[in-house]
């Protein structure tokens, strides 16, 4: 569904007057598309991760290796979304390269673009 200023009305839970591009320490939470369980499953009250659950983990591990200015705190799986915490050390921009910019071998553009707003 595309966005829709007139009938989508989000409030911001950004803090007021705080520059987000600042270093600093920051919770996350990615959820996947829809709600679906696609990281693994809970059994007898633990998470047991599966393929697609093991390669987030994998993939949030290396951050600190694209991100120099970038360090890791707590971390958890379920299965239909991640929270981490991240410490920014340096202000952001810097190592960053615009998604445009990322390609794959035949030189076609990579990644999924950020719209303005999405998850304020």
């Amino acid at each position: 569904m595309a966005y829709n200023p007139d009938t989508h009305h989000r409030r911001s839970i950004r803090l007021k007057g705080y520059n987000y591009a600042q270093a600093g320490a920051y919770f996350i939470t990615i959820c996947t598309q829809g709600k679906m369980c696609l990281f693994g499953e809970i059994v007898d009250m633990e998470m047991r991760i599966n393929d697609a659950g093991q390669m987030v983990v994998n993939e949030w591990k290396k951050l600190p290796e694209k991100f120099p200015n970038l360090t890791l705190d707590s971390f958890v799986v379920m299965p239909n979304h991640i929270h981490g915490i991240i410490v920014i050390t340096d202000p952001v921009g810097v190592g960053l390269v615009p998604a445009q910019q990322m390609s794959d071998k035949t030189g076609q553009p990579q990644g999924l673009p950020l719209r303005q707003g999405h998850n304020d």
